[in-house]
């Protein structure tokens, strides 16, 4: 008998300290859904733009929203590269190799992490970075584009099968058609294959439904016990700004409000107003421009909230839904017109850095709090590795916001800093954000090694001025916060690493000119 009650007690005793007896739980589904180009303004629950977002302002209702997430920056013009680097694998910008487009081996990735956890890894859509990460990353695959053929058309947009030996060669590349009797049909791409935006919905599928159909597809196919992590990447809202008339038709160009930043030209050369971004409009960008552009923009979120939806109902549809967490994010800002600007090689919010970060679903319980809390996108893989307890990679240096979801913090950051190229910094802390340009050298293949730039410094308050409207770095009673601010900046610049020795390739450095 007494023999017994040891035995219970030390059951008890395991119970209380190590979880024995409690069930074991199943590990969550993760979807994370990751669009292009796509900054915070660009949902409307968020930003409270004329912009059209059921499905996605439905995310945010059935979840919790950050309010304050960023990109950190890039080290090349197409800002995607380093965001999704960045996603991928929860490293900052100062850790990637080089502008982020190959992924060491030591660095290990989201899909990696959760695959070795017992998930089925799937991706659709964009892949930026190099064949063997993408390999070592996902079990398996749908219409992957992003590897090395791109034509320039949302609706003639070559796409790879899945290639387990993650060669993805030119050659495999195909296009999607409507045939005679209106089937989508796989088509070859031929030598004389126009470049740009010369198709529409009646040649082909436009890739935001390819990815949604792939994504449904998958959900409804699902017989696995196995959870699964599903990379659902988009290529929209990236340029060409392309979508079917009918959503077209719902933004009217001369009733399309032009945001407060709006402006005909940028104020002065900030290192790269030349890049393809900024010459998919004419100087200078009247209003009738901005607005063009502007609802152009916004048909094509509007058309991927759709898809959205049925990738949302498709989940639902298959069961899955219960147990999913949903990541939405955004990969970067865009400026559409802000600053007189067009792409996002900047660091203003709206502009370049500042995007939609949204963590929803069944399991999430604070339905529709929003969260003012500083993060980045290398906060997600943290995020996601606390939600599904699992062990964060020692690689990882992106910080989980978990601790924020559940109210057990207010916030894990308490400033974030910027990069882009040699030509830009920044820094937020509080209610101010400094911004500072250098004139410094750059090189290409075209012009060989020339100088560009201007030696400017800017000081917003963003809590009042979001669009980043009203200077204050030269007014008398900011002198003080400047002088602290651009001295917390270098402090910052310093423990981050920020110096061109830790960026492969990089030939010249901000702090050098600054």
């Amino acid at each position: 008998m007494m023999n017994l009650k040891y035995i219970l007690l030390l059951v008890t005793i395991l119970c209380l300290s190590n979880s024995y007896c409690q069930p074991k739980k199943d590990k969550p589904n993760v979807l994370i859904i990751y669009t292009d180009d796509h900054r915070y303004s660009g949902v409307h629950t968020l930003g409270g733009a004329n912009v059209q977002t059921p499905n996605i302002d439905a995310l945010a209702k059935d979840g919790v929203a950050f309010e304050n997430t960023y990109l950190m920056g890039a080290f090349t013009g197409a800002t995607c590269v380093a965001s999704r680097a960045m996603l991928l694998t929860g490293t900052n910008l100062f850790q990637l190799q080089g502008a982020g487009h190959n992924i060491p081996i030591e660095n290990k990735t989201i899909g990696e992490t959760l695959k070795n956890e017992g998930y089925n890894t799937h991706i659709i859509g964009k892949w930026h970075q190099d064949g063997n990460s993408l390999k070592r990353s996902f079990n398996s695959g749908d219409k992957i584009m992003g590897k090395g053929v791109y034509l320039v058309d949302q609706f003639r947009m070559p796409f790879y099968d899945w290639d387990k030996a993650g060669e993805f060669k030119p050659k495999d590349a195909y296009l999607l058609i409507y045939d005679a009797n209106g089937k989508i049909v796989k088509k070859a791409i031929s030598k004389d294959e126009k470049r740009g935006p010369t198709a529409t919905e009646k040649n082909g599928p436009h890739t935001s439904e390819v990815f949604a159909n792939e994504a449904s597809k998958y959900f409804k196919n699902y017989k696995s016990k196995k959870p699964f992590f599903m990379y659902l990447a988009f290529h929209a809202p990236h340029d060409p700004r392309q979508a079917p008339q009918e959503y077209k038709n719902k933004y009217n160009v001369d009733k399309i409000e032009l945001p407060p930043s709006y402006m005909t030209q940028h104020p002065f050369d900030n290192g790269h107003m030349f890049l393809r971004d900024e010459e998919l409009a004419p100087w200078p960008r009247t209003p009738q421009i901005a607005k063009q552009e502007l609802a152009d923009y916004y048909a094509i979120i509007t058309h991927l909230d759709a898809q959205i939806g049925k990738v949302i109902a498709a989940l639902k549809e298959s069961g899955q839904y219960k147990n999913t967490l949903i990541v939405f994010s955004g990969d970067s800002g865009l400026a559409v017109g802000n600053h007189g600007l067009m792409g996002k090689q900047n660091v203003y919010d709206e502009d370049g850095i500042h995007v939609p970060l949204l963590f929803s679903g069944n399991l999430i319980k604070n339905k529709g709090a929003r969260f003012k809390a500083f993060s980045y996108i290398h906060d997600i893989f943290p995020t996601i590795c606390n939600f599904t307890n699992t062990t964060i990679p020692n690689s990882v240096s992106g910080k989980s916001l978990l601790p924020i979801i559940t109210n057990e913090k207010a916030e894990v950051r308490n400033y974030t800093y910027h990069a882009y190229k040699q030509f830009q910094r920044a820094y937020r802390k509080g209610d101010f954000k400094l911004i500072e340009y250098v004139r410094a050298k750059d090189i290409n293949k075209k012009d060989g090694e020339f100088v560009a730039g201007s030696r400017v410094t800017q000081l917003f308050k963003v809590t009042t001025d979001p669009w980043e409207t009203q200077d204050l770095s030269f007014f008398p009673e900011y002198k003080n916060l400047l002088t602290q601010m651009r001295s917390e900046m270098k402090i910052k610049a310093e423990e981050l690493g920020d110096k061109k020795e830790n960026v492969n390739g990089e030939k010249y450095d901000f702090w050098d000119y600054y």
